[in-house]
């Protein structure tokens, strides 16, 4: 699978996560989500194996943007994101937050292993992935959701949909998010 580019910030930047209006079901097993899924122009994943490969030995910086369905657009960014080796669980370190609006909810992740509903890796008794319907770097279990159900905004369940805390909360499923890095020069 190709990378997506966007010339936001300056550019270089390469998407690896993108939900944009639910036609790609994200709840998937570990070889999916180890391999990557979708289509880099629509609803995408690049993969796991890529994206430790990807960071392995350069720096890079990490970009969030998301959008609600009342047409506000925010982001989280992040000087410092990596994904360790398949035999460590492809285990996120992530830091250096920046706020674009949405606050920070991804540092609760940092230094957890990555969870889907067939290999269980969070810090729970129980798996997060099942529970909360996504696949993530669980911890025990999330301040985000980016890969869970796409609901069309203000939702009764609780953190089951494209959940980012800190920006709407636990019942708002957004509109779209998406993850992209590029090298830190």
């Amino acid at each position: 699978m190709g990378s997506a580019n966007n010339k936001a910030e300056g550019g270089g930047w390469t998407v690896f996560q993108r939900r944009v209006d639910g036609t790609l079901n994200f709840y998937r097993p570990w070889q999916q989500y180890k391999e990557g899924f979708g289509n880099a122009s629509g609803e995408y994943w690049l993969g796991l194996e890529t994206l430790h490969l990807l960071t392995r030995y350069r720096k890079h910086e990490l970009r969030v943007d998301m959008e609600d369905f009342e047409g506000k657009k925010v982001f989280a960014k992040y000087s410092t994101f990596s994904v360790g080796p398949e035999d460590d669980g492809y285990k996120l370190t992530v830091s250096g937050f920046t706020d674009g609006g949405a606050g920070d909810s991804l540092a609760v992740h940092n230094g957890m292993k990555f969870t889907t509903f067939d290999k269980d890796q969070d810090a729970w008794d129980h798996n997060c992935a099942v529970t909360y319907l996504g696949a993530y770097w669980y911890q025990a279990c999330h301040h985000s959701n980016p890969n869970g159900l796409y609901m069309w905004g203000p939702t009764t369940h609780f953190a089951i949909g494209v959940n980012w805390e800190k920006f709407k909360g636990y019942h708002y499923s957004l509109k779209s998010i998406t993850m992209k890095i590029r090298p830190v020069p």
